[in-house]
């Protein structure tokens, strides 16, 4: 004799056709997780009903549990079947959307240089890191103190005269060379030390083929026991021959107020000799304002022009075209 039916399987029988029929009609994925949870989870539809199991009488218990495992069983089927339904179409309508007509022409891109003054900058960099050297900064505005006072220049210096330097109005100015990064590090640092430092410097400078208001330099000095010009000289030439190749050098006696003895070096460069930096072994006057006994450490410094290396490295007439944004000049490197 078939059993009479029990209002559980009733609520079974109805739970499962209404589920099949929220999960036809499903439309997104995220609808269909949704419905699997609210059947199939742990506090879902099916799981209330098993919990009501408890109360049937103990003959009809197995007849619902397996009545419970079918309904379960063509859920878990009927979910399947939609989200694979589901994930097809998505991907269809994807490949749709990104279909490429590939015989639309390309669009071009042209390809990015390095400016001549970054990329001259960078060699510098690498050269002088290879030589255990440590690259620091300082601030383009900067205070009298450490752009001239504390780098030995006197209260009468030309540098100091509004015809060279810009001024603002605030009483600080634009540095005139980054020998101020000098001052900044010897104050925070103990000997020895072996420093590479670069950025803008700014000067009133009449603009001429070889000159500019705004150039960039690179400052590099060494504090140790036992240093001497022989030790400035080796890494100079070590410096040119690297970056240029075994060119003709030439250092000339000169006066650097922060330097002493001091010299520049040019190096020979269509047809005639063009400066490139100025050098020399630190004056034992800064060697004491930064607290350093001169009769225990020496120095060196140079500071190069990267503009006017930039001209000597790629055969360049005008330091203006290195700023005039042309992209046929620029095009070249």
């Amino acid at each position: 004799m078939t059993p009479v039916p029990t209002s559980l399987e009733q609520e079974l029988t109805t739970l499962q056709a209404a589920a099949i029929a929220a999960i036809a009609a499903a439309d997104t994925l995220d609808a269909l997780e949704k419905l699997r949870v609210d059947y199939l989870g742990k506090k879902g539809q099916v799981s209330k009903v098993l919990g009501a199991m408890g109360k049937l009488p103990p003959e009809d218990r197995p007849r619902i549990g397996s009545v419970v495992n079918t309904v379960k069983t063509a859920l878990q089927t009927e979910l399947d079947r939609r989200k694979d339904a589901l994930q097809t179409a998505q991907i269809n309508a994807q490949l749709q959307a990104e279909t490429l007509d590939v015989t639309l022409p390309g669009v071009y891109r042209p390809q990015g240089r390095v400016h001549p003054i970054n990329s001259i900058i960078d060699q510098i960099t690498d050269i002088f890191v290879g030589l255990g050297y440590t690259v620091a900064s300082g601030p383009e505005v900067e205070s009298d103190y450490y752009n001239f006072e504390a780098l030995n220049f006197l209260p009468d210096h030309p540098a100091r005269d509004m015809q060279d330097t810009l001024y603002l109005p605030n009483g600080e100015l634009m540095r005139t060379h980054t020998s101020n990064i000098q001052i900044h590090h010897m104050q925070d640092h103990d000997p020895p030390m072996r420093v590479l430092a670069s950025g803008r410097c700014y000067r009133r400078d009449t603009v001429d083929a070889t000159h500019a208001a705004v150039f960039h330099q690179i400052e590099f000095f060494a504090i140790d026991k036992g240093i001497t010009f022989t030790d400035l000289r080796g890494t100079i030439r070590a410096f040119i021959d690297e970056l240029f190749g075994e060119i003709p050098i030439r250092f000339r006696p000169s006066f650097f107020p922060f330097t002493e003895p001091s010299a520049e070096v040019d190096v020979e460069w269509q047809g005639r000799w063009l400066e490139v930096l100025g050098c020399g072994m630190i004056d034992p006057n800064v060697m004491q304002a930064m607290g350093y006994d001169p009769e225990v450490y020496t120095g060196f410094a140079a500071g190069l022009g990267v503009e006017r290396l930039a001209m000597v490295q790629h055969e360049i007439d005008d330091i203006r075209r290195l700023y005039s944004s042309d992209l046929r000049f620029l095009r070249q490197f």
